[in-house]
């Protein structure tokens, strides 16, 4: 059983940075493609970035240039550099995992995720 822990969030304001962390625990092998989603209140979940093991990154066209993802692991770590926040960044933030093969074509796609984490908040005011 994979479990994903995710944590950072914070409030801050515009133009603000934030890490998040997500350390994973439980069978961590064969687990080549990570990410990091958002969901907003009355919004669907979306990808926001992801590190596949041979592909590398990819990300949001929303957060290109202000997101970096990466991982540590050693400390079976993923994690979510934000800079330059804008408050359309607030949201709840999970990291997810897809144990056994790579990312898809689309590595955004939740669909394609099967291991989630319980989430941590984002807020950025103006």
């Amino acid at each position: 059983q994979v479990q994903l822990a995710e944590s950072g969030g914070d409030s801050v304001q515009a133009g603000g940075s934030l890490r998040l962390s997500c350390v994973v625990s439980g069978y961590t092998y064969s687990s080549y493609c990570k990410g990091w989603f958002r969901q907003a209140p009355g919004k669907e979940r979306e990808g926001v970035a992801a590190l596949d093991s041979e592909a590398g990154a990819s990300y949001a066209d929303s957060v290109k240039g202000r997101f970096t993802i990466s991982e540590d692991s050693a400390k079976n770590t993923l994690y979510l550099q934000m800079n330059n926040l804008k408050p359309e960044d607030s949201a709840m933030y999970y990291c997810a995992r897809i144990v056994g093969r790579y990312c898809p074509e689309d590595p955004l796609d939740r669909e394609a995720y099967n291991f989630w984490g319980q989430g941590t908040q984002v807020t950025v005011s103006s």
